[in-house]
């Protein structure tokens, strides 16, 4: 394998010259070449080739070809015991040294070195991608995914990415991914995507990454409003008026949507929305509300399953019925851990966020009453209590609630 390196320090960089070099290696024997090259040149080039081969495997055999690379490249298991053993007799700076590098996986370097090649970043995120789509349980490759997602934490750190406007003179591939990666509330045609853009009391904010210069990461649609909004097809209706967002004194999040499967787990939505708040801010001083009206997907598969409710007489109930039904999943529907059962509930309450209303009937999509029976909420962000609501979420779930849920909170029993 010495030999493949030696070729490539005089082909750096050229994938053609790359591809002709390596065409007779496997892509485990590539891999091995680049975890053990010493110089940059033909790391690079190594880089390329894997990445070119990579991209033309079918889904079972990058499965394949990840498995291989989470058990070949694993942690050398005597190295290990011999540095906890040396740490264990004295626990010096040198040992502990020594012992985290024993730790870490040679499949981290590997990704570090496969990631010098040009547009590798958005292949690893791909790879990580490919890897969830297994499904919840990884088995083997957990190992490999604990490594992708300490890698691509540090490198879509905060500090890397950039917010951007999204507006309808945004340049056509970002618009198509805007409408492709719509999450919440799906984006019709071109015509509905304007609604949500051109009108001057309509916001879109996105993370972009340097690298990714053409691939939003995360955006969310803000709506300029007086007061809550207290159903989606007032802020989504094609027949309604725009209003001048001087006079607004709320924006309502409505939309959040993450772009890439590939950074599940890789929080920054939350960064997302402080800075769109601050940068609201500054724009409309008028501003002092700044609220969600977000769906509520584990609503009713916890109704047919934890409780001795009929789902099918539901939507006969009383609003009032709903809302006290409603309340008693988002303060005793739990997980393992302890923190709420509910995905969007948990993204918004560690955050800092309080559950300020409840809207039965807000939603009459088909997805909305397949999930909630229709119903939404919203959570609000008082930029005076974000931190302590935080530190409380963090210390033990406690899910904040606005005065108003306090008082109905009490009548609540598990």
């Amino acid at each position: 394998m010495v030999g493949l390196v030696d070729r490539l320090r005089s082909k750096f960089g050229d994938r053609r010259h790359a591809a002709a070099v390596t065409s007779g290696a496997s892509l485990e024997e590539l891999s091995v070449a680049l975890s053990s090259s010493k110089g940059e040149a033909s790391g690079v080039a190594l880089a390329l080739a894997i990445i070119d081969r990579y991209q033309t495997l079918d889904d079972p055999s990058k499965i394949e070809y990840l498995s291989w690379l989470c058990q070949s490249l694993a942690p050398d298991t005597q190295r290990l015991d011999a540095a906890a053993r040396a740490y264990l007799h004295d626990p010096s700076e040198t040992h502990i040294i020594e012992l985290s590098r024993a730790v870490e996986a040679p499949r981290q370097e590997f990704l570090r070195r496969l990631n010098q090649a040009p547009g590798a970043t958005s292949v690893i995120v791909g790879m990580r991608s490919d890897l969830l789509a297994t499904g919840r349980h990884l088995g083997d490759l957990q190992g490999l995914d604990a490594d992708l997602v300490h890698l691509l934490t540090s490198w879509f750190n905060r500090g890397f990415l950039e917010m951007r406007s999204i507006t309808w003179s945004a340049p056509a591939d970002i618009l198509e991914r805007v409408i492709a990666y719509e999450a919440v509330h799906e984006i019709a045609d071109w015509d509905e995507l304007r609604r949500r853009l051109l009108p001057e009391d309509r916001r879109c904010f996105a993370f972009f990454h340097p690298v990714m210069p053409g691939e939003p990461l995360v955006f969310v649609e803000v709506a300029l409003t007086s007061g809550t909004p207290r159903s989606i097809s007032e802020i989504l209706s094609s027949g309604r008026d725009a209003k001048d967002p001087l006079d607004a004194n709320t924006a309502t999040f409505y939309s959040i949507s993450n772009c890439q499967p590939g950074l599940s787990g890789v929080s920054f939505g939350n960064f997302l929305l402080k800075q769109v708040v601050q940068d609201l801010q500054r724009e409309f001083p008028g501003i002092k509300n700044f609220v969600t009206l977000s769906p509520v997907p584990g609503f009713a598969n916890w109704v047919a399953n934890e409780t001795d409710v009929s789902v099918g007489e539901i939507h006969v109930w009383p609003e009032e019925q709903l809302r006290q039904l409603s309340l008693r999943y988002f303060l005793h529907a739990r997980r393992a851990d302890g923190s709420p059962l509910d995905p969007v509930a948990r993204f918004h309450l560690r955050n800092g966020a309080a559950l300020d209303s409840i809207m039965p009937a807000a939603n009459p999509s088909e997805r909305s009453e397949s999930e909630s029976f229709g119903l939404m909420v919203s959570y609000r962000y008082d930029t005076k209590h974000i931190e302590d609501r935080h530190e409380h979420y963090i210390a033990d779930h406690t899910v904040a609630l606005s005065e108003a849920l306090l008082g109905e909170a009490k009548q609540i029993r598990p």
